[in-house]
């Protein structure tokens, strides 16, 4: 990793906000890959998610690092688009939301943001989203991986509730199901009825790369 990759990482990881933009800021004006800057964001987020799995770090400072991740990738997605291969295929869809009465999107946002780097297809549903607007998106979409995302511990409800709703479709066959956020355990996923519990969001691409066939 060079200096300047280094001290982006560091600074996002920090929360050194107005340090961060400005050298991810000069690293896509002087035409570094803006994949590359990305995935020194990604190593800052690993960081920032094990810090708060040690206690060390609150939902404060990953409220801070979501922000800076949105602005550095509303600087890099559109530079990334402009070089992308239209013919380039992508690993595979994955749908993927807040469920109905939670309204969090931290965690939702950094698994998405992990998901496109990654090479995924990825449709967000945003927040607050009903089992029927799943339903309904799985229909249209045609993926084979839904992403069910949660802080509050009134989301376990929610969520059960939509797996039992994609299940009453008849779509249930069709799709794995993974479930993640706030205080989700493998003791939640069985509650919930879904295939996995995503711990991290690098946990859910691998995660998604093993049910898509992808290589990892």
């Amino acid at each position: 990793m060079g200096d300047r990759d280094q001290a982006l990482v560091e600074a996002m990881s920090t929360m050194e906000e107005t340090e961060a933009l400005e050298i991810a800021t000069a690293m896509l004006d002087e035409g570094v890959d803006p994949l590359h800057v990305l995935r020194q964001c990604k190593q800052a987020m690993d960081i920032v998610g094990a810090k708060f799995e040690e206690n060390v770090y609150f939902i404060p400072e990953l409220v801070m690092a979501g922000e800076i991740l949105e602005q550095i990738t509303a600087l890099a997605k559109p530079l990334i688009k402009e070089g992308q291969d239209e013919d380039e295929e992508k690993l595979g869809k994955v749908l993927i939301g807040t469920v109905h009465g939670d309204v969090h999107d931290i965690g939702k946002n950094i698994v998405t943001f992990m998901l496109d780097v990654n090479g995924f297809e990825v449709i967000d549903l945003g927040i607050d989203v009903s089992p029927q607007k799943f339903i309904d998106a799985i229909k249209e979409s045609g993926t084979t991986v839904v992403g069910l995302s949660g802080f509050l511990t009134l989301a376990f409800d929610a969520m059960k509730d939509t797996v039992a709703a994609i299940d009453e479709a008849g779509l249930r066959d069709q799709v794995k199901i993974i479930v993640g956020g706030g205080q989700v355990n493998d003791r939640i996923r069985d509650y919930t009825g879904a295939d996995a519990y995503g711990a991290s969001a690098t946990e859910a691409v691998a995660r998604c790369k093993d049910w898509l066939g992808a290589a990892a």
